[in-house]
């Protein structure tokens, strides 16, 4: 297993070589905005789906409603970029949520995205599978297979490291760019040359019948849907070279650039073209096909989108482990997800995502689309926190210049604010588990807290009374015959000078009592034997029934019960099927048992 473990993760890392494990700005901006990214391909494609509710006439409101989402890009990434700066340690929406608003707002927005991490995972996977199952239709029948091995892959990738798996999958990400850029700028230039016919699409400011605020909004907020990922750089500081922050920051505005570059493009490209978005054929694919024909490039579009989703979930696997480091800081999740493993990752946190997204596809069937909503309310619900969080930081600080924060932060959460509710009332079938899931994990998360400073409080040496000092030990020694490994542990008891030992069988049978009791006391008559006999066939209950009765004796002289449990190891792990476990199973059932001590005698066979 060792052998198996070092050939898919690869030799341990020291912990001093933490260092180079950190990403550089071109490493980071490839695997920490792939979500975000990867949202261009179904992002313009959501806003023309409401909008041809109406008519393809009003598909020129997408033009209006493109620019608001580069106004809530352009507020996001201001925002974040301020988060990066005052809370240089990670933890994004987070952090910036339990320090200004209080610790269950907090709670609120580190739940909200550590689920929305999995779904990240699950969506992006599965959108990928179907990209590549549509290409090869005899697939089809594979697609939760084919979602759950390269869940597999991308958890085995992670485990090896932030800069392995940075190193592996900058490259699909920046040839999605390229053929992006690509893309968009032969379909402008065709635009402008006069090779696409104007009468494909709606002038601007067409009267358009119909349409209401509410469409607008609805239009909207499914748009906003590409601003998915956006916070997951905040969250991953720690993952940079230093200096961090500047690092950080610096991708952060990179990814910014690049998600409006292309943002933008699709939309408008989607809106000269006159695209209407149909089941079988993407808009992205209408783009490329129209501008390429079915040649190299129209396949070459196609095949990095199919990557670039799949890639999108490595996102999740950057962020869901170090936002799930604050929260168990801060003990509201297991202590677990604070270790680092073989290769200085977050392991538990990653495998904890793999396994949950393989959950959810298996549940799904690898049909994702419904979750999209609440992939994306999962998002605005913290962006609105976040942003609500800085301006009261601006407002009880004011530092220098705190005006002109405070004026982005509010433009980002009143847009976020709009983009969360509309998603409440358009889609309320989707969303509305979030309701439901959002105060089980706060709860589950405060039952947490709960119990690590009930531990500590008991622990805690300085808050305890001095401790009843031991005057004496009675030892107890279960046997099941006059073997090796009961003298083995015979002579072990007795080396711990106890004042008594007393050995017990517990006999199914009348006759095997007497044969016993014979045996026992040719063999050691100094050691006192106690035989229990048990009609049921139950070893567990009689004798703790005599663990109890020889625990209040021995409490009246502050003396101490041991148990020494003879267990005997086989040469061969699957040996252990060929016998009865019964050594576990009192070691088991005592181990929650007050005052009483277990010692385990283990006796190697050599054969």
């Amino acid at each position: 297993m060792t052998t198996l473990k070092r050939f898919l993760v690869g030799r341990p890392l020291k912990s001093t070589e933490l260092g180079e494990q950190k990403l550089n700005k071109r490493k980071a901006l490839a695997i920490l905005s792939s979500d975000a990214l990867s949202s261009v391909a179904y992002g313009p494609e959501q806003i023309l789906l409401v909008l041809i509710t109406v008519s393809a006439s009003a598909f020129w409101y997408s033009l209006p409603i493109g620019i608001g989402v580069l106004v809530l890009l352009l507020a996001l990434i201001l925002s974040y970029r301020q988060i990066i700066f005052a809370y240089p340690h990670g933890g994004g929406a987070y952090v910036v949520s339990k320090q200004n608003l209080g610790v269950y707002p907090g709670l609120v927005a580190g739940g909200s995205l550590l689920v929305d991490y999995i779904l990240t995972v699950a969506v992006s996977v599965s959108a990928g599978t179907d990209a590549i199952t549509s290409a090869f239709p005899f697939l089809h029948e594979h697609t939760v297979s084919i979602a759950v091995v390269f869940v597999l892959l991308l958890t085995l990738l992670n485990l090896r490291g932030v800069t392995e798996s940075a190193s592996v999958l900058a490259y699909p990400v920046y040839l999605f760019v390229l053929a992006l850029f690509i893309l968009i700028g032969v379909g402008t230039y065709n635009i402008f040359t006069g090779n696409v016919s104007p009468g494909l699409h709606a002038p601007i400011g067409t009267p358009v019948t119909g349409m209401t605020l509410f469409l607008l909004l609805r239009a909207f907020a499914s748009g906003s849907s590409a601003l998915t990922g956006v916070e997951a750089i905040s969250n991953a500081i720690p993952n940079f070279k230093d200096p961090a922050p500047n690092n950080a920051a610096k991708t952060l505005l990179a990814m910014g650039v690049l998600l409006a570059l292309l943002f933008s493009g699709i939309v408008f490209l989607a809106y000269y073209y006159g695209i209407t978005p149909t089941v079988e054929q993407t808009v992205v694919s209408q783009i490329a096909d129209q501008t390429f024909g079915r040649n190299f490039m129209y396949f070459f579009i196609q095949g990095t989108t199919a990557l670039i989703l799949i890639l999108a979930a490595n996102t999740g696997y950057s962020a869901f482990p170090l936002l799930a480091v604050n929260l168990a800081n801060d003990k509201f999740i297991a202590r677990m997800f604070k270790v680092r493993g073989d290769r200085l990752g977050y392991s538990n946190g990653i495998i904890i995502l793999g396994l949950s997204s393989i959950v959810l596809i298996i549940a799904f069937q690898g049909q994702t689309e419904q979750l999209i909503p609440l992939y994306a309310v999962g998002v605005f619900i913290p962006f609105t926190l976040s942003q609500t969080g800085m301006m009261v930081k601006w407002i009880r600080e004011k530092p220098t210049g705190w005006i002109s924060k405070l004026t982005i932060n509010t433009i980002g959460a009143v847009i976020c604010l709009i983009v969360t509710t509309v998603f409440f009332l358009t889609k309320f079938k989707q969303v509305w588990p979030v309701l439901l899931f959002l105060p089980l994990i706060v709860y589950l998360f405060h039952r947490i807290k709960k119990h690590y400073e009930a531990v500590g409080e008991q622990l805690r040496v300085a808050s305890r009374e001095p401790a009843v000092p031991i005057e004496g030990n009675v030892i107890i020694l279960p046997v099941s015959g006059i073997t090796q490994v009961v003298e083995q542990s015979l002579n072990y008891a007795e080396s711990l000078s106890a004042e008594q030992i007393i050995a017990v069988y517990i006999p199914f049978e009348r006759e095997e009592e007497n044969q016993f009791e014979e045996k026992w006391n040719k063999w050691r008559p100094d050691v006192r034997l106690v035989t229990l006999y048990s009609p049921y066939r139950s070893v567990i209950v009689p004798l703790s029934k005599f663990i109890d009765t020889v625990q209040r004796k021995a409490s009246e002289s502050n003396y101490q019960v041991t148990v020494v449990i003879p267990q005997f190891i086989p040469k061969k792990g699957w040996h252990n099927f060929l016998h009865n476990q019964t050594s576990l199973l009192i070691r088991t059932h005592l181990l929650y048992r007050k005052n009483v001590i277990i010692t385990t005698v283990p006796y190697h066979l050599k054969k």
